[in-house]
């Protein structure tokens, strides 16, 4: 996978124009930037480019303007954000995308080591259709190609997979880095490899478990989705979340997993609450014997233990979602005791961790270890799609560009 597409190491930069797919759809309030993360995770490459005598034209959508020009989705209002990060003077080209001529100018007379930032790709209504004309526009403006936008890899977009095809092509270091992590996660681990999947809904994950039982040895199912398993296998979960109408679903995923030789770790044992807020009266119960006014909200300690011997076995772990409602002490506990055991071995190099989903970066900040693990990801769709092994349209396009 690491080996289909070319990096920035494989182009002499200098005096090129450098198209770089970025993603700056970053949360702003009062016309500030509220998290810089994601423009944090691209600064590398820009700065590389830039170092490098290219001149880094960044396209990024911001938004769901819906194909037309809408002023409050101006990326104009991340500028001085990218300045303070990459560190560099930035010059934005504004643009309709139907006529480039004026942001043509921005880019001809931008001093070497600057950055053009564009205007907003989805002003343009073929940028989400991947419009050839558009693509055409776009390829104007540029020399070479680079991705650096994973959490926009599963989009088939102008900006994502069409230019790839017309332009000679890189992944950025951010991309770059996660498809190394995604290879050694899932593409050519390390075996065994154990998966961790939570969160509320069966219903959300059916592709992802499907998946993911032929890929791996051993599967960690929790948080709500857990109960409808437990459900299936006849258990009373009382008033938990439950999704009674996928008991088959969960019966077939478990037959699938016996048939793959993949082993289904489901909780043993629950702490039970009556109400659904943090830290109020809760008790440990076994399977068998789960109150039928209660509520399971996290996985018990003889649940935590049973994970921890199965991580034991394991060089990779692939985790996506909380094991209970992390959210409301103390049913963050088994999250956070299992996220800190897999840092420790992650630490100790007994353990290649790959994690990655909204709630899973949450969970793993919230435990103190997300800069533990081996790589998490933040790209939220992308990296689920992934892990479902459904093709990413942008990955695709560079292994052929």
């Amino acid at each position: 996978m690491t080996a289909a597409f070319k990096t920035l190491d494989d182009f002499d930069l200098d005096g090129k124009r450098v198209l770089v797919r970025v993603d700056l759809n970053v949360p702003v309030k009062d016309g500030k930037v509220g998290d810089a993360t994601r423009i944090e995770r691209v600064a590398h490459t820009i700065q590389e480019i830039a170092n490098k005598g290219g001149l880094p034209i960044l396209l990024a959508h911001f938004g769901r303007p819906k194909g037309k020009v809408d002023p409050e989705m101006s990326l104009k209002v991340v500028v001085s954000a990218v300045h303070k990060v990459v560190g560099k003077p930035v010059h934005f080209a504004s643009t309709d995308w139907t006529d480039v001529s004026d942001a043509r100018k921005v880019i001809e007379n931008a001093e070497a080591g600057s950055v053009v930032l564009m205007e907003n790709t989805r002003f343009h209504p073929g940028e989400e259709t991947n419009d050839p004309e558009l693509v055409a526009t776009m390829a104007s403006l540029g020399d070479l190609y680079v991705n650096d936008a994973f959490s926009a890899a599963h989009r088939a977009h102008a900006s994502t997979a069409g230019l790839a095809h017309k332009l000679p092509s890189a992944a950025g270091r951010a991309m770059e880095a996660e498809l190394k992590a995604l290879e050694a996660g899932l593409g050519n681990p390390q075996k065994p490899v154990i998966a961790i999947v939570g969160g509320a809904k069966v219903s959300s994950k059916i592709d992802l478990l499907e998946n993911l039982v032929t890929k791996v040895e051993a599967l960690v199912i929790g948080g709500g989705m857990a109960n409808t398993f437990i459900y299936a296998l006849g258990y009373d979960v009382g008033k938990s979340l439950c999704e009674r109408d996928l008991k088959d679903t969960a019966l077939r995923i478990m037959d699938k997993a016996e048939e793959a030789r993949c082993a289904i770790i489901l909780p043993i044992d629950g702490v039970v609450a009556w109400h659904f807020k943090a830290d109020t009266p809760s008790r440990v119960y076994g399977l068998d014997a789960i109150d039928k006014d209660g509520m399971v909200l996290d996985a018990g300690p003889q649940s935590v233990e049973k994970i921890k011997t199965a991580i034991n076995e394991a060089k990779t772990i692939v985790w996506n979602g909380p094991l209970g409602a992390f959210e409301m002490t103390p049913f963050d506990t088994a999250t956070v005791e299992v996220a800190r055991y897999a840092a420790e071995r992650t630490k100790k190099g007994l353990l290649t961790s790959v994690a990655g989903g909204g709630d899973t970066v949450a969970a793993l900040a919230h435990a103190g270890v997300k800069d533990s693990f081996t790589y998490v990801s933040t790209a939220g769709g992308a990296f689920l799609e992934w892990m479902e092994g459904k093709p990413l349209p942008g990955v695709d396009a560079l292994k052929q560009g």
